[in-house]
């Protein structure tokens, strides 16, 4: 599991545009607070901002002529099998989403993509 650095989400093959949509699906979800070595950061945040993050693969999925789920425009909304939030605080939106999406990262996430057999 990981969030691709943000810059590269418009850049992403379907295949893992879709399976970052499902990831970010499961951590709004039951997996939000469950450890996981390369996202653990995120719990660092408010929820909110995983819904900032949502967003914009969200709109590059609709971009790309895809239909996610309407309910996931809803900040309060965390799946099917999940009880929504009852209150979440919206939170300013920073650039990057996440501070630890910065250049070191954004190498990183390449060179995974690579190691894919993914070029972008």
């Amino acid at each position: 599991m990981r969030l691709w650095h943000e810059q590269l989400i418009s850049k992403l093959p379907r295949q893992q545009l879709l399976g970052q949509h499902r990831e970010l699906a499961a951590l709004r979800g039951n997996g939000w607070g469950k450890k996981h070595a390369t996202v653990n950061y995120v719990f660092d945040y408010s929820p909110y901002k995983l819904y900032q993050f949502h967003l914009l693969v969200l709109h590059e999925m609709q971009r790309r002529g895809y239909h996610p789920n309407k309910n996931w425009f809803d900040p309060l909304y965390r799946g099917v099998h999940c009880n929504p939030y009852i209150i979440l605080k919206a939170c300013t939106i920073t650039n990057p989403i996440y501070p630890e999406h910065n250049d070191s990262y954004l190498k990183e996430c390449i060179a995974n993509l690579a190691s894919k057999d993914v070029f972008l």
